[in-house]
């Protein structure tokens, strides 16, 4: 078994949802502060692993009386909970050759598992400074009341200003350690 270990590269990588906001649109979010490693063994996927940790704080909507709002205890709670993290349990390649991730995600002192649906891992490339890099891309799906995330108001209209959905959208690129 040959594993290459790889550290996140947050310059170059994405971390964002959207969630359903007022019923009619989706709303935007990224978070800046990430860090994690990548543990690739490209002759047995299923021996890889990926582990990922988020700082709260650094949630940006582009609205900042918003983001204070996702930081106080009505959401992520960030003075307890100042990190969100995941850790890969298993990896499945797919008939596509798509990647099923499945993983415990922990927000708000929360954990639940969850499942990402990832491209294939690229394959190594030298950037400009002599690092060796592999990326991939990742979406998913998660409940936010299954982490505490429950507040909400009811609308004249009888609907909910947010939906229960959250979508993941995840871009990373990985350099390769030493």
């Amino acid at each position: 078994m040959t594993q290459t270990v790889y550290e996140l590269d947050p310059v170059h990588s994405h971390i964002g949802f959207s969630i359903r906001h007022l019923m009619v649109s989706q709303q935007r979010g990224v978070f800046r502060g990430v860090t994690g490693t990548l543990t690739l063994d490209r002759a047995n996927l299923a021996n890889s692993h990926v582990e990922v940790e988020i700082e709260v704080a650094t949630i940006n909507t582009q609205v900042t009386d918003r983001d204070n709002h996702l930081l106080s205890a009505d959401f992520f709670d960030a003075a307890n909970h100042p990190r969100i993290s995941f850790a890969s349990r298993k990896v499945e390649v797919q008939d596509s050759g798509d990647l099923r991730v499945t993983g415990d995600l922990t927000i708000r002192g929360t954990t639940r598992s969850i499942v990402l649906s990832a491209e294939p891992i690229s394959d190594e490339s030298k950037d400009m400074y002599g690092n060796t890099r592999v990326g991939t891309s990742a979406t998913g799906k998660i409940s936010r009341k299954d982490f505490g995330l429950v507040w909400n108001a009811i609308l004249e209209t009888g609907g909910v200003a947010l939906a229960d959905d959250v979508k993941l959208m995840l871009d990373a690129q990985f350099i390769r350690k030493p």
